[in-house]
């Protein structure tokens, strides 16, 4: 990308490069202030490859796939490489087109891809597959050498996970929870929500302890509240009218009133206002077959 950068004016560069910098912070944690940010570098140069690149992304983590699939193509145009094409046949799909991302999946710059490339079309594969109703084929599109492998890569967890999910879609619930537990072994980053799944599977149920106290504490107040009336009404005599209870105040208010005063006079002291104040190779070979007649067409 430098490299690329300094093909511009040097503040140009600089602007465009602090845009780019923004865009690679913010798409995992606010993808619509990346994608603005996108935008202007888009502005700024619109024929570097990796601000069509980069716009690409950010239009795919906000749902643009139509923005998406042509700024990486744009992006392919400028390179000339394959990198991009599981994620633009993935646009595909997020159009509404499975039967397109599916011919991309047998196109030969698949073969051009490298292993982590290769996975992540046959993830597309298999989801297209799914969007189209063929969850067994989706089960037999994800079997592959790197779904066999005890090896741990990038890609094995979600690999993993794609496969139980295409499982527990077409009604193999026991195979689904060996799998979402073998994508939790390899699930390293967190990547997944396997470890929930699981749970789901085993009718486990997460209960938030916080959002219970926030749903105890208005009764609580409410009890509270409740009391303190039962309080008042003891002290005012029970259920006694409003005029008796004042009668009864201002009588003795005014005998303390008559006590007090004769104390005070007894005293021979003034008187004193008391009151209170207030507080990949088979892969390759044949990558996406259609299933056989025992699978869902």
């Amino acid at each position: 990308m430098r490299q690329e950068l300094m093909s511009l004016p040097k503040t140009l560069a600089e602007d465009v490069a602090r845009n780019l910098v923004m865009v690679a912070r913010l798409l995992d944690e606010d993808a619509d202030l990346a994608y603005g940010y996108s935008r202007v570098a888009l502005r700024l140069a619109s024929r570097v490859a990796a601000v069509r690149e980069a716009a690409g992304f950010a239009s795919y983590a906000t749902e643009r796939y139509a923005e998406a699939l042509a700024e990486f193509r744009a992006c392919r145009r400028m390179t000339g490489t394959v990198d991009l094409w599981p994620v633009m046949a993935d646009c595909e799909r997020g159009m509404g087109r499975p039967e397109r991302a599916l011919e991309m999946a047998g196109a030969s710059e698949v073969h051009k891809l490298d292993r982590a490339g290769q996975v992540e079309m046959r993830l597309v594969a298999a989801g297209a597959r799914r969007d189209m109703g063929q969850n067994d084929a989706a089960v037999v599109t994800l079997q592959s050498p790197e779904l066999a492998s005890n090896a741990v890569h990038p890609w094995t967890a979600r690999l993993r996970y794609a496969y139980a999910d295409a499982l527990l879609a077409a009604g193999r619930e026991d195979e689904a929870r060996e799998w979402f537990a073998k994508s939790l072994e390899a699930d390293q980053s967190g990547s997944t929500d396997a470890s929930d799944r699981l749970a789901q599977l085993d009718g486990v149920a997460f209960v938030d302890a916080l959002d219970d106290a926030d749903d105890e504490q208005p009764a609580a107040d409410e009890a509270a509240a409740e009391d303190r009336d039962g309080g008042a009404d003891v002290a005012d005599g029970g259920d006694a009218p409003d005029d008796e209870v004042t009668e009864a105040a201002e009588g003795e208010a005014g005998d303390d009133e008559g006590r007090k005063d004769r104390e005070a006079g007894d005293a021979g002291e003034p008187d004193v206002d008391l009151t209170d104040e207030a507080d990949p190779t088979a892969f390759l070979d044949d990558p996406f077959k259609e299933p056989s007649k025992n699978t869902e067409g």
